[in-house]
């Protein structure tokens, strides 16, 4: 795919791109096998883990987690009330889209607690391994702490598309918007309204500013790090991208993966 030479003049001393189908990756660019920190794209990684725990009967989602009146279904779509970096309460439950790394890390230990078994060890025994994410591990904080390569993060990616490990239903439901009509701060990208999320995953609606392409289709659901990297899958096109880089999101970002992205739905449009 000629979009993806892009990332040849992007800013940044190495980065990795893959776009996938329902079939598998329809091109690359970039060393598909280095191994990037993902920073906040971690966290769909976990939230899929979760929703295998759901389906497994380990956890419900509509059981109490964190807060008092918070549930796993709240701690998923960043509506428990909890801060950013530390889990102090800053609203009630299901009334604001406060973006809580910490509250990620309060879903991972319940579910080490009801599973007991450690959840990056979790993590690995009901995603990665069942998917061939054998560079993918979880060496830190559940909201932030993934480190993967772009070949294993278009493994994932396919698993969107065509769900193997969770239900059809389970998988709708994730990224479906849960509690509508919140507003709410983008990282980056300012306070949206509303900010609409799923069950770990960005959905991009109607956003602008937004880090996909104006060209996404609304129903497109992702994810991006401040590390540098981004995961979006757009069901309207049943296409996914996934891009690293080791340079820290910025305005160069802001740029360069809008444009990215915009031209790789319009080659695939005009192949």
């Amino acid at each position: 795919m000629h979009s993806l030479n892009a990332i040849e003049h992007w800013p940044v001393d190495h980065a990795a791109v893959a776009v996938v189908g329902p079939d598998g990756t329809i091109g690359a660019a970039g060393d598909q096998d280095r191994v990037f920190a993902l920073a906040s794209v971690t966290k769909p990684l976990v939230a899929y883990a979760a929703l295998v725990a759901v389906e497994e009967g380990a956890i419900e989602l509509d059981q109490p987690a964190g807060p008092p009146g918070a549930t796993v279904r709240h701690l998923l779509a960043h509506t428990s009330g909890l801060a950013f970096g530390e889990p102090t309460v800053q609203s009630a439950p299901g009334t604001k889209r406060i973006y809580s790394s910490a509250g990620f890390e309060v879903l991972a230990d319940l579910i080490a607690s009801e599973t007991d078994i450690a959840f990056p060890d979790y993590l690995r025994e009901a995603v990665f391994e069942p998917l061939g994410m054998a560079a993918s591990t979880l060496d830190g904080p559940a909201g932030h702490g993934a480190r993967s390569s772009a070949a294993d993060l278009a493994r994932f990616a396919g698993e969107l598309l065509g769900p193997t490990l969770i239900s059809a239903e389970t998988a709708r439901e994730a990224v479906g918007v849960q509690f509508p009509g919140l507003d709410g701060l983008l990282p980056g990208y300012g306070v949206q309204r509303p900010n609409d999320w799923g069950l770990g995953f960005e959905i991009r609606s109607h956003k602008a500013p937004h880090w996909t392409g104006a060209t996404n289709s609304p129903s497109t659901y992702g994810h991006f790090g401040q590390s540098g990297t981004f995961l979006w899958v757009d069901p309207a096109r049943s296409i996914a991208c996934v891009a690293l880089a080791d340079r820290a999101f910025g305005d160069w970002a802001k740029a360069a993966w809008p444009a990215l992205s915009e031209a790789v739905l319009a080659e695939l449009a005009g192949a």
